[in-house]
């Protein structure tokens, strides 16, 4: 059987459980033949990150805080001194403050604010810079998004405005990394159950709803999600850049 990513090096930060969409990536990643590089972010998650990677068949773990800029600068010269080109990453890592979800969106503090504009985009614009040293004959970077971006979704709140900013860098930085033929994208999954949607209220409305009325009468599925990242990583995404593809049963073209 062809596998679409024989021999890719592949980096994936925000792997966190079983059940997070980074996690299903990195399997298909594997199933497709790439080889698989994790991130962690502090010791809490390293052991936990430990187990999934000797699962996986990762080749390594690193640490990498992206909050902190001497993190993000170690991990850029871990990959340079490798000597061995990059091809794909998957940067799947948001975070707001959980009383910022559960209140009106004006009630916002700065600080919330800040920090899931911080952790949620600002970070895909830092690992960019990061990798594209290492991604020596192009490749590919992608994100995770959500339509809250585009839709007020209720008790999304800064979440969706952080989204907002993230579409909106992946196409700047599609614009500034194309000439280095690195293509940048984001994925914007419908609601599916993992430990972060959790953190939003009422989220189980939400899968109710959308299975109710998305084209496709069910909720997008981690696995769906996955297949879309093996596109955009491999050969057959090669002229995609800049988009936001959507991977949500088609919940995003109804009128509701």
């Amino acid at each position: 059987m062809s596998q679409l990513l024989k021999d890719k090096n592949t980096l994936v930060l925000g792997l966190a459980n079983r059940w997070s969409i980074a996690y299903a990536i990195s399997k298909a990643f594997r199933r497709e033949g790439a080889n698989l590089i994790l991130t962690y972010q502090g010791d809490r998650q390293k052991d936990t990150v430990e187990e999934l990677a000797e699962e996986l068949g990762a080749s390594r773990i690193l640490s990498c805080d992206v909050t902190q800029e001497a993190d993000i600068r170690h991990l850029s010269e871990i990959l340079l001194a490798e000597g061995e080109q990059l091809d794909a990453v998957v940067h799947s890592i948001a975070f707001a403050n959980r009383e910022d979800l559960a209140r009106p969106f004006s009630d916002t503090s700065r600080e919330g604010f800040l920090l899931a504009h911080e952790v949620s985009c600002y970070s895909l614009v830092a690992v960019a810079r990061a990798v594209a040293p290492a991604m020596v004959a192009g490749g590919s970077i992608m994100t995770l998004s959500y339509l809250g971006s585009q839709r007020v979704i209720t008790n999304y709140n800064v979440m969706g405005v952080a989204k907002a900013a993230l579409e909106a860098s992946v196409r700047y930085l599609a614009a500034d990394l194309g000439p280095k033929n690195i293509r940048v994208n984001a994925i914007s999954a419908g609601p599916i159950k993992t430990a972060s949607a959790r953190g939003i209220k009422d989220f189980s409305t939400i899968l109710e709803f959308v299975a109710e009325k998305a084209p496709l009468r069910r909720n997008a599925e981690p696995a769906e999600v996955a297949d879309t990242a093996v596109f955009l990583a491999g050969n057959l995404g090669r002229g995609v850049t800049g988009n936001v593809i959507y991977v949500d049963a088609g919940y995003q073209i109804m009128g509701y």
